[in-house]
């Protein structure tokens, strides 16, 4: 799987700029006015993972295969979205397809691009697109609770645990909370999903500051770093413009790009980091001569799930999972090595797949 992340902002942010650098292509117009992005631009970027890489060179892989990431660039919005104002209606109904949700900030000064409110206040401009969200989810369930309510009358047990949502997310929205807020047993987890509403899905801050404020930050971004801190959400600091420039330069130059920046890695991986954090994401492995490739699952997930991502048939058909650790497989020089080190664990069905995991499923047809 990968994750997909939807990144939305006012217009005029930066958004269409950091998607075509973490993309790297030119599939989204940047324009210096609101609603260049028509529709949704999406692009798929390879997660980086240098323990992939590790694992090929040890199994000598004829090919590397790392998970994937999908970006969605959805338009600007502004104030009125949830009422149908500027392309509103259309871009809210985007997001509802996504994992998580980017918000692109402002967070430089610059008199030459236009700031849709005439002013620069990134933690304002959080504020302006999730109200609008909310306002959207608010609409959606005052809708859909008559006809849910109705339901749980005649003794509908699963339209009585759907009503004791609504209500619970009704009360947190008509508070001008978001419904990630809402609380919910594991149990009601499926049904709280059903009712796909924009506001609970994670909230991941994206500050585009400008080149100098790449490395440490800014007072701008250190604003939307304590909201992020107070509310559980995720945040990083990129510069779109270094990462526009990054895009474009030839393999062997970038390093010394991002050292001559004060940078460790680029804005990409930290984004990629903080997603998987935030969605609490892990990694595991198959590895053979033909490929390694890396597939992504959600932290607690079981053998068998985790088998169904690659095929629907090996969690249907599950018996055990031949599984190395990944420092395991490395330093023993591969499955051989950790076979005879006694390093090769047969698991069953209770096994919950650990980051790093190297596996080779086994199957019934």
């Amino acid at each position: 799987m990968g994750f997909k992340c939807g990144i939305v902002g006012l217009p005029n942010v930066g958004k269409s700029t950091l998607f075509n650098a973490l993309t790297q292509t030119a599939a989204a117009e940047a324009a210096n006015y609101p609603f260049c992005t028509i529709e949704p631009n999406v692009g798929e970027v390879g997660v980086p993972d240098p323990r992939l890489t590790k694992l090929a060179a040890v199994a000598k892989s004829g090919q590397i295969i790392p998970t994937r990431l999908t970006f969605v660039d959805i338009a600007g919005l502004v104030k009125g979205a949830s009422k149908g104002e500027g392309l509103g209606n259309q871009f809210l109904g985007h997001i509802r397809e996504v994992d998580a949700i980017a918000y692109v900030l402002r967070c430089f000064e610059d008199g030459d691009v236009t700031h849709v409110e005439g002013r620069v206040d990134p933690t304002a401009d959080a504020e302006t697109v999730e109200t609008e969200l909310m306002l959207s989810d608010l609409e959606s369930l005052e809708k859909r609770r008559n006809n849910t309510e109705k339901k749980a009358k005649t003794g509908d047990k699963e339209a009585k645990a759907q009503l004791t949502l609504i209500d619970r997310a009704l009360e947190l929205l008509r508070e001008g909370k978001p419904a990630r807020l809402v609380e919910h047993a594991p149990e009601e987890a499926p049904a709280f999903e059903a009712l796909q509403l924009l506001t609970s899905k994670p909230v991941l801050y994206v500050c585009n500051v400008d080149e100098a404020s790449a490395a440490t930050g800014n007072a701008h971004s250190k604003m939307v770093e304590e909201k992020a801190k107070a509310e559980g959400a995720g945040c990083v600091i990129i510069s779109a413009k270094i990462e526009s420039e990054f895009a474009g330069l030839p393999e062997e130059d970038r390093d010394e790009f991002l050292k001559d920046l004060g940078l460790d890695e680029p804005g990409l991986n930290k984004l990629i980091h903080e997603g998987y954090k935030l969605l609490d994401l892990v990694t595991y492995f198959t590895v053979g001569p033909k490929e390694a490739r890396a597939w992504t699952i959600h932290r607690g997930t079981k053998a068998p799930q985790a088998a169904g991502v690659i095929h629907t048939d090996f969690e249907k058909g599950f018996i055990r999972a031949e599984t190395i650790a990944y420092d395991d497989y490395v330093n023993l020089g591969g499955e051989n090595g950790a076979k005879d080190a006694g390093k090769m664990r047969l698991e069953g069905k209770e096994y919950v797949v650990k980051d790093g995991d190297v596996m080779h499923f086994r199957f019934a047809n």
